[in-house]
């Protein structure tokens, strides 16, 4: 069986290095985005033949899409791509929040999800392929003052609106929305939350369900 191909932006940790493993030993190949090259490179060695490291900027544009021409040179397609980089905020809620931290989280949560967005989809309609997103449980509901929310709303705003325009070619648009995860993003661990593999398998389900369903969002909680 012909391998498909996924891109994924913050691969280097977390959710993003999760999803790399689940969906490699799922039978794909993967193109790495991140910043950090060196744990890119050590990824993608580790993945052998299946994985490629892609090192870029998530809020450049130019750099999305070169990475995905490279990627699809190298594997031949884009079958997905996974916009899955994005950062919190120091300080919580509007009056004592940071203006230029809002601007530099509105520049990758949002700005650089409508890079993959627009890098990838010329992709995503040769292969009639899947967008996928990383929205949050700050985006279902509203938290005093959250900024950090409002930006996770806009994702679940967009990747409603882009799944109705992805239907038309028959393509597919899954936000994926979880609750508290027990990741790099927090300063402090949280051993008791969601881990990055239960996310990547709400990822795995949602691109490999059959091509007559659609997954549009999958929302989890911790139990606890």
């Amino acid at each position: 069986m012909t391998r498909k191909t996924l891109f994924i932006t913050g691969a280097s940790t977390g959710i993003g290095e999760a999803t790399a493993r689940a969906a490699v030993e799922h039978g794909w190949n993967v193109g790495l985005f991140a910043r950090s090259e060196d744990k890119l490179t050590a990824l993608a060695d580790e993945f052998g033949d299946y994985g490629v490291a892609l090192p870029g900027d998530a809020t450049d544009l130019a750099s999305q899409t070169d990475a995905l021409a490279k990627l699809a040179d190298t594997f031949g397609s884009v079958d997905a791509a996974f916009a899955n980089a994005g950062t919190g905020l120091s300080v919580s809620g509007t009056d004592d929040g940071d203006p230029e931290e809002w601007q530099t989280m509105v520049q990758l949560n949002i700005m650089g999800l409508l890079w993959t967005t627009k890098a990838a989809m010329p992709h995503l309609k040769a292969s009639k392929g899947h967008l996928l997103m990383t929205g949050s449980a700050a985006g279902r509901r509203h938290i005093k003052g959250s900024v950090y929310g409002a930006s996770k709303w806009f994702v679940h705003g967009y990747g409603g609106n882009i799944a109705e325009e992805m239907r038309e070619w028959g393509g597919r648009c899954t936000v994926i929305a979880p609750g508290m995860v027990d990741t790099p993003f927090f300063d402090d661990a949280k051993p008791d939350k969601l881990k990055p593999e239960d996310v990547a398998r709400s990822v795995l389900f949602a691109l490999e369900a059959d091509p007559r369903a659609t997954i549009q969002e999958v929302f989890l909680m911790p139990t606890n």
